[in-house]
């Protein structure tokens, strides 16, 4: 499996070899989609609540006698069936969290990132080095590559995986429009999926992917 290898002026370089056992898998489909649902479901709060009858002010007095009046019959002001009662069956307070092991989140990643390079989305540059953060050297340079669409081969939304050490690649990178910046080690199955392509800023991150997945 193989990937364009971008210079640092956006100019195609050449090819870089991946490794199989991360970008030349069978992707487990089941696992992938079990495991990104799961990592959403991870992010929900819970904290959704609404009132119950019992807990809207009101209620007390009938609002009226049984019979005779010709409407109704009404217990309460507070019933849900009435403007400003409680409600039935509403949201309220929940654990969302579901188990997901070490073992599929890292077998989910790597179905991934396999199934973006059969998809022939995946770019790396090489000899990038920026000394001040500037987010137009960044922007240009993923404009000459083409991830915005303008080289009819990348277009969407891009995952740019940058090292964590290199804090001025990602102060460059963090604010430009449908680039999604994340450090290689921080990089999951939903945001390589997420993603329409992945650039990774340094050929060195590559090797990184494995020692990731080795923790």
């Amino acid at each position: 499996m193989k990937a364009k290898l971008y210079a640092a002026d956006g100019n195609v370089k050449g090819s870089i070899d991946l490794p199989e056992n991360i970008f030349g898998i069978e992707p487990n489909k089941a696992l992938l989609h079990s495991v990104i649902v799961g990592y959403l479901a991870n992010q929900r709060q819970g904290t959704a609540k609404t009132k119950t009858r019992s807990e809207v002010s009101g209620g007390g007095k009938k609002p009226w006698k049984q019979k005779g009046t010709g409407r109704a019959r009404s217990g309460s002001n507070t019933s849900p069936v009435w403007a400003r009662g409680g409600k039935a069956h509403g949201a309220q307070p929940r654990d969302y969290r579901q188990g997901i092991t070490r073992k599929m989140r890292r077998k989910a990643l790597v179905c991934a990132y396999s199934v973006r390079a059969t998809e022939e989305k995946i770019g790396v540059i090489t000899g990038l080095s920026i000394e001040q953060p500037k987010t137009k050297i960044i922007s240009e340079l993923l404009n000459k590559i083409g991830v915005f669409g303008d080289g009819k081969k990348y277009c969407g939304k891009t995952l740019f995986v940058v090292s964590g050490d290199d804090r001025n690649v990602y102060l460059s990178s963090r604010n430009i429009k449908d680039v999604d910046v994340k450090a290689v080690s921080d990089v999951n199955a939903y945001d390589v999926v997420r993603a329409t392509n992945i650039i990774f800023a340094d050929e060195a991150l590559i090797g990184k992917i494995e020692e990731t997945i080795a923790k």
